[in-house]
């Protein structure tokens, strides 16, 4: 790509980005508004119409929108090298300090101050989880077919336990049918709405308005993303030739389809992590998946880095080992290695062929359909969620195909019920920031230990 002779070096470049990585809390929605604020409105790289282009194409992609919009943006301002360091950098400082929580939370967590703040998290984290729903509701839920889709997802997942893959399959072809067959339901397509208050036209940019790009920076694109689903597949390989039937064939293959598959954002990823790492390896229990996504919300990076804090538990009670611990941080490191190798090779592959793809109606239709089934997949979650926060016990309950887990009622926990109402208030009524919710959930969960409440 050429550059301009004010265009930024990459040295200079890594401190932006460096920048964006240590700000990039609150999920997603947080750490798109951060990338604009930097880029579009102070650094003017790149306008309003670029960024939301960008962004539009990474939702076609599977895997963290905003590790992979900072990637693509990276590899615009300076080619493969610029997309490597801010693509890294964004998901560096979440790698640390996941890691460095999980080993905190398998040797001290069951003491009772560490007990006491995770508890607490749990009810803030019941309130964001619910949040998510409204907000992708309203973007996403346009029309009653939409909504339609929505109430299947939630209903197929919650009671009749159908995978998430199917789920999203299925979604997606009723989009591409719609379009194809013109159904108005499906005209629009997808997509994002405007992300800061301030517009900036692409022409008042460094990256100006879309330009063609110069057949060495496809072929250079192209070479990355073979070498990145290189760097993927061959250890996923090995792993499976040397250890097959272990915990770490086990989450290599686990999170390997996740990351073709998690179209929709990390909480609907979440979802089938909670049925299949909860449910069916057994690597974790309810309440500490919580306490995962606790860490990952009050941390920077990807929300999605709560998948390294699961495979760091199921190596560390499932490898064996005679040091669990080195076994447990193989197993976290092996879990963000097939969670991100992926995400580069697709924003390799696919970035400079992106304007053919944000073209295509009948792909963009898909992708609104499986943005409504995520609604319904969150909503799973939130209710998964509030089972196992306020209740001790919950029971299945199984009749024909139906099948369900509910709470006994009679077990229902009065402090964590009134302590998730107050998040929710805080939340929904207060329209308190993330980072206040969560702050003040864990201080009253020290607070209620330390009065022998909880």
């Amino acid at each position: 790509m050429t550059e301009r002779s004010d265009h930024p070096t990459l040295g200079e470049a890594t401190r932006v980005w460096a920048r964006i990585a240590a700000l990039s809390f609150g999920g997603p929605a947080g750490q798109i508004a951060v990338m604009h604020r930097v880029l579009v409105e102070e650094k003017r790289w790149l306008g309003d119409g670029r960024f939301l282009h960008a962004l539009n194409f990474c939702m076609l992609l599977p895997g963290p929108e905003a590790q992979q919009l900072a990637t693509y943006i990276g590899w615009l301002m300076h080619g493969v090298r610029g997309a490597l360091v801010a693509g890294l950098l964004f998901i560096l400082p979440g790698v640390v300090a996941i890691m460095g929580l999980s080993w905190v939370y398998a040797a001290y967590g069951q003491i009772g101050i560490v007990s006491a703040l995770f508890f607490g998290l749990k009810a803030a984290v019941l309130a964001i989880v619910l949040q998510a729903v409204v907000r992708v509701g309203r973007r996403a839920l346009r029309n009653g077919v939409l909504r339609a889709i929505a109430a299947a997802s939630f209903l197929a997942i919650f009671a009749f336990q159908v995978p998430f893959p199917v789920i999203i399959a299925v979604a997606a072809l009723i989009g591409w049918v719609g379009a194809k067959t013109g159904l108005a339901a499906f005209r629009a397509g997808g997509g994002h709405a405007a992300v800061g208050a301030t517009h900036v036209d692409d022409a008042a940019t460094l990256l100006g308005e879309e330009a063609a790009l110069p057949p060495s920076a496809r072929r250079e694109a192209l070479r990355a993303g073979l070498a990145a689903l290189g760097l993927w597949l061959l250890p996923v390989a090995v792993i499976l030739i040397i250890a097959p039937g272990s915990v770490f064939s086990d989450i290599a293959t686990f999170f390997s389809k996740l990351a073709v598959l998690t179209f929709g954002g990390a909480y609907a990823v979440l979802a089938w992590v909670a049925q299949e790492a909860v449910g069916t390896y057994g690597w974790l229990g309810p309440g500490e998946m919580l306490d995962g996504l606790g860490m990952a919300e009050t941390t920077p990076g990807p929300l999605i880095m709560v998948l390294q804090f699961v495979g760091f538990l199921g190596a560390l009670r499932e490898a064996g080992w005679a040091h669990p611990y080195l076994a447990a941080t193989l197993g976290g490191l092996l879990t963000t290695w097939v969670t991100f190798a992926p995400c580069f090779a697709w924003i390799f592959l696919g970035a400079p062929y992106m304007e053919g793809l944000r073209r295509n109606l009948a792909l963009s239709a898909a992708l609104s359909a499986v943005t409504a089934a995520v609604v319904g997949v969150i909503l799973n979650l939130a209710l998964w969620f509030a089972i196992h926060v306020v209740w001790s016990k919950v029971a299945w309950i199984s009749l024909g195909p139906l099948t369900m887990e509910l709470p006994v009622p009679d077990s229902i926990n009065w402090v964590a019920a009134g302590l998730s109402a107050l998040a929710i208030l805080a939340v929904f009524r207060l329209k308190l920031g993330l980072a206040t919710v969560l702050a003040g959930a864990a201080g009253l969960g020290l607070t209620l230990h330390l009065a022998g409440l909880a």
